[in-house]
């Protein structure tokens, strides 16, 4: 039987180690959505056109080892404001939603746009300064030297684009439930994200 589970989010709120999490919990397939637009923003990088990246991908495009840089992180941002790009992305998006026996998509967009009859949404956020903190830590730990005040930026510039492009903006659908993790360990975020989806089943 098909369940979807859709957790929106902006980058670095714990959505994806939410969404993993979750899955396991329940056993139920995950997809990081955004892994689809980092692999067609490392295409492009590459020097792909963007729409005939999103049209050819294939599943195995997901599991390169670059799509966690920086540089791909904003080529994804920048590919995702075009409307061929998500028009091409959405179907793949759908189908995994619907297979059978349930799944949770994380990204931007899943609980407004991907699945808005979704049975249960989340909506993941943290301020921008304890995002930036996380993802600063998380580049670090991988040999990555920049500094916080170019990871803050990043994020805000970020949100900002992702919240004010035409199509598909970053926003709480209206029947999300909320979970802001600024001040929750990951193992409390956690617990409030399954007791939220128990409350829907």
């Amino acid at each position: 039987m098909a369940f979807t589970i859709a957790i929106d989010g902006p980058a670095a709120a714990g959505k994806g180690t939410l969404s993993k999490a979750v899955a396991a919990h329940f056993g139920y397939a995950h997809l990081d959505t955004g892994l689809l637009y980092r692999a067609v923003g490392a295409r492009t990088l590459q020097g792909a056109e963007p729409i005939a990246a999103a049209q050819a991908l294939q599943a195995e495009d997901l599991a390169a080892d670059n799509l966690r840089t920086p540089d791909v992180a904003q080529a994804a941002s920048k590919v995702a404001v075009i409307p061929e790009v998500r028009a091409a992305l959405v179907a793949f998006q759908q189908a995994f939603a619907r297979r059978d026996g349930g799944a949770v998509l994380d990204g931007r967009d899943i609980g407004t746009v991907i699945c808005p009859d979704a049975e249960v949404k989340l909506f993941v956020t943290a301020s921008a300064e304890v995002r930036a903190t996380r993802r600063h830590k998380e580049l670090a730990e991988k040999g990555g030297t920049q500094s916080y005040e170019t990871v803050l930026q990043d994020v805000i510039e970020r949100d900002k684009r992702d919240s004010e492009r035409a199509t598909a903006p970053l926003k709480p659908a209206e029947d999300a439930v909320q979970i802001d993790t600024s001040d929750l360990s990951i193992e409390a975020a956690i617990a409030a994200a399954i007791a939220a989806i128990e409350a829907r089943r």
